[in-house]
């Protein structure tokens, strides 16, 4: 039975009341919160919980706030959909500090959200040390953002992108008619141009290297555009005959060098597959210029500190608050002048900023770091430390999981600055799995009892104590008295993958073992490296070894993020011994699988073709003539044409949100209604797609091919989803167990590599356990799991520990302690030993 506590004789004062709240699957949910109070929002993955710290009450928040703004300001705000509910009182203003990074670009960095690059530009400008003949420049010229301030050769990028030979023929062995110009375009625009090059009288069949220079030369790089006549299928001699017998050509074509095609495409396509593609073939240099510091010569000029605003930009934060309070002291003597003033007040108000994050645990970071690199976790604390300096007052912030990418010894300074936050007059609303989060919690709503549509109830509502009585909740026995590990001995190693040399970051020549055929875990504090040594240098290198693109493991990366954007340097290391056991490495992490809502779990799985197959065999789909790709919602043949197969229509409101509803014509089928007529044991395809995992599992009992995919997926906690349930809607920790599930069963032969960082993000401890069983099944597979963690409970059940410390940033980067998780527990150098130890019997 669910305890919900309601505020005093249901008066408004003190409480925000919720009314009747239906998004997602929340369940008519009616609950009154305190505001002024730290209430965490708790609940297993996918029971609700954002839905409704998120998804009705901050969405209210922000649709009363745009009513107050005029329409055209509107239309400037990425506005979230109009909650499902019937109303809430009490709410006042909102500020969300989700993981997201929204819209930011490859531009945005620590300086700029944290709003420290203003600051500094404005310090420069005002109090810069200027050059004799060098007149005081204005704050913009200080940004390689704007057009006085960036580079004008490289426009602020800090390198060039241009094209190589080598880039754009990767095997000169090959002739132009078998595609030794990769970077041409493919299919009928690059034969296009090869039959070009066949009426100009270039020989298409002779090898690249064996072909003049100057041809080359021209075909790569000419920016010429010649058209002339095309005679597909002919050689160069019965061209020139059927010219001079004035016979009718087949086309006309147009020629385009291969540079002028890829930069062309780089710039100016709107798809960004064409984008990526055209970036495979360019090359990264740092800019001989700025030399990689993005900045015109005059803004380079002014120093300050002895130093110019690209070298202090590029200091963590915590030597740049030292930087500043040396400056900040030598400067006191002169604060009667202009100048020293203007020092003083901004070094002063950015010293101050810079403090708030020191006490966050993000000293480690530089100003001048992209946003896009950022973990999700301090992506968030980087914001929350703005909103801490900003001192607001009567605010509700709504914290999607403030613990997130921390340090079980970092999780005290965010305790901290949480109850600042708190200090000044606001509320805090924090979604959170963290138990020492939870533990000190003033509220707690707990959301259940499962995920999906067995979820979207509150079970409790009111002090942490009262938790301790409600039976239904996951939650509860976690907090009071977690189940205990079961006692286990770690596996013996089957061999080791050794690395040497390794650099990146904070990584300085470090060597590094990984023991094969077992679990390990790295930890460390926030920004120790152990990110940097599993994410990125072991899955760097490893892929290069096994000659495997790093495409092929992130299907679903970031498309945004082109080479323009990317770190000019790539991890460096040598592989030195274990790789000949290594067949694959796969990479699983909480990306979303999908970007749009034709992307489900089906899809992603496989189960949809499999699915798909049996319709096409029944009666009277043999009968019509319908193959699979029929009952495929993104195929023309058997997709409603009025909605394409989306199965809902977008009605644009302009200053309003676009809402969503149901197409007028399928109903939200998404199929033509002939297709809907083929039954497969009473059931049509849109039935099929409507059914969560555990209804499907019981319908395909008797079918060996999706049985096999549902068991799995059910063995993962994910009977709640929907199979045709849009990859949008689902959550991170969601998104990773239908990779693993994905992942589990193929039938793979040979030793895989499994890579994960911090794979716990976003899972509440009961789907912590499952995704441990998961893991574990991996390893007894004949497999190696690898994952960069801060969850204790789950490194205790691993096989090996890899610490890395002793702090963060440049006071990190070292292997600190390593071996079973009982070494590790009481490894006196290491900052991780006290909490493991905790769970070591």
């Amino acid at each position: 039975m669910s305890k919900v506590q309601t505020s005093p004789d249901g008066a408004a004062d003190g409480y925000v009341h919720v009314r009747g709240a239906r998004e997602h699957n929340l369940r008519d949910v009616s609950v009154d919160i305190p505001r002024d109070k730290v209430v965490v929002f708790t609940g297993v993955s996918g029971s609700g919980k954002s839905s409704l710290a998120f998804g009705t009450i901050y969405a209210e928040a922000q649709r009363r706030y745009l009513e107050s703004v005029s329409p055209y300001a509107r239309r400037l705000f990425q506005q979230m959909p109009v909650p499902e509910v019937d109303s809430v009182d009490g709410l006042p203003p909102a500020i969300a500090l989700q993981q997201q990074r929204g819209g930011s670009s490859g531009r945005s960095s620590v300086g700029s959200i944290t709003t420290l690059s203003n600051l500094l530009r404005m310090l420069y400008s005002r109090a810069g040390t200027y050059p004799a003949g060098l007149a005081r420049l204005e704050a913009e010229s200080f940004s390689p953002n704007t057009p006085m301030g960036a580079c004008p050769k490289c426009h602020g990028l800090g390198r060039i992108l241009d094209v190589t030979e080598a880039s754009m023929v990767p095997d000169d062995s090959l002739s132009i008619r078998e595609r030794a110009v990769a970077s041409w375009p493919t299919a009928w625009q690059g034969q296009n141009l090869r039959d070009i090059l066949i009426t100009m009288g270039v020989d298409v069949d002779c090898p690249w290297r064996d072909l003049p220079r100057k041809t080359r030369d021209w075909i790569l790089y000419t920016d010429e555009t010649p058209t002339v006549p095309v005679y597909p299928g002919l050689t160069h001699e019965q061209v020139q005959a059927a010219i001079t017998q004035k016979k009718e050509p087949g086309y006309n074509g147009t020629f385009t060098g291969a540079r002028r095609y890829i930069m062309q495409t780089f710039s100016g396509s709107q798809s960004a597959t064409m984008r990526r593609r055209a970036e495979s073939f360019m090359t990264a240099t740092e800019c001989p210029e700025c030399h990689g510091q993005k900045l015109n010569a005059d803004a380079l000029h002014v120093t300050f500190g002895g130093l110019n605003i690209a070298q202090l930009t590029a200091l963590p934060l915590e030597e740049i608050a030292t930087k500043l309070s040396d400056v900040a002291r030598k400067t006191q003597a002169g604060a009667g002048n202009a100048k020293g003033i203007a020092a003083q007040r901004i070094v002063t108000d950015m010293s101050a900023r810079i403090g708030v994050l020191l006490h966050l645990g993000l000293g480690y970071l530089q100003m001048d770091r992209g946003v896009q690199t950022l973990s999700p976790g301090e992506y968030q604390r980087l914001r929350l430390g703005t909103q801490i300096h900003s001192s607001l007052f009567g605010v509700v912030y709504v914290l999607d999981e403030p613990s997130s990418g921390l340090h079980p010894a970092d999780t005290e300074a965010l305790l901290e600055a949480l109850s600042k936050l708190k200090a000044a007059g606001n509320s805090l609303f924090l979604v959170e799995h963290n138990l020492d989060i939870i533990r000190k919690a003033e509220w707690i709503v707990d959301v259940g009892p499962m995920a999906g549509e067995a979820g979207g109830h509150v079970l409790y509502s009111g002090p942490p104590d009262g938790l301790r009585d409600v039976a239904e909740s996951s939650t509860r026995a976690y907090l009071f008295s977690p189940p205990a590990l079961p006692h286990r001995t770690p596996r013996v190693p089957a061999g080791w993958l050794k690395l040497k040399g390794i650099r990146w970051n904070n990584l300085d020549d470090l060597s590094a073992s990984f023991p094969l055929g077992v679990f390990t875990s790295v930890t460390g504090v926030s920004g120790s490296g152990k990110s940097s040594l599993v994410s990125q240098v072991l899955t760097t290198i490893v892929a290069q070894a096994l000659g495997q693109p790093l495409a092929d493991m992130e299907e679903d990366g970031d498309d945004d993020m082109l080479l323009s954007q990317a770190p000019a340097t790539h991890p460096q290391a040598r592989i030195t011994a274990g790789l000949e056991t290594i067949r694959r490495l796969v990479v699983i992490d909480q990306k979303p699988i999908g970007r749009t809502p034709r992307s489900n779990l089906a899809t992603y799985t496989g189960l949809f073709d499999t699915i798909r197959k049996l319709y096409a065999r029944t009666d009277l789909a043999r009968e019509r003539k319908y193959d699979a790709s029929w009952f495929s919602f993104n195929m023309p043949r058997g997709r409603c044409p009025h909605c394409e197969g989306a199965g809902s229509v977008m009605v644009e409101l302009l200053f309003l949100p676009s809402v969503y509803t149901p197409c007028p014509i399928c109903h939200g089928s998404r199929y033509k209604p002939e297709v809907l007529d083929v039954m497969y044991h009473g059931r049509s395809i849109a039935d099929v797609l409507a059914m969560n995992v555990e209804e499907a599992t019981r319908f395909f009992a008797d079918d060996p091919a999706p049985s096999a995919t549902l068991v799995t997926l059910m063995k993962g906690g994910l009977g709640h989803l929907r199979l045709g349930q849009p990859a949008t809607e689902l959550s991170g920790g969601e998104a990773q167990r239908i990779k693993l599930a994905t992942e589990l069963q193929k039938q793979r032969r040979g030793h895989t590599l499994y890579v994960l960082d911090e794979p716990t993000t976003g899972l509440h401890p009961l789907d912590v356990d499952r995704l441990m069983e998961h893991l574990q099944e991996l390893v007894e597979s004949g497999n190696t799991v690898i994952a960069a963690e801060h969850d204790m409970r789950l490194v205790a059940r691993g096989d090996w520990v890899i610490d890395m410390g002793p702090g963060a940033g440049t006071r990190g980067g070292h292997i600190v302690a390593e071996g079973t998780p009982a070494d590790v527990a009481s490894a006196a150098a290491s900052r991780t030993a006290p909490f493991l130890k905790q769970y070591i019997g």
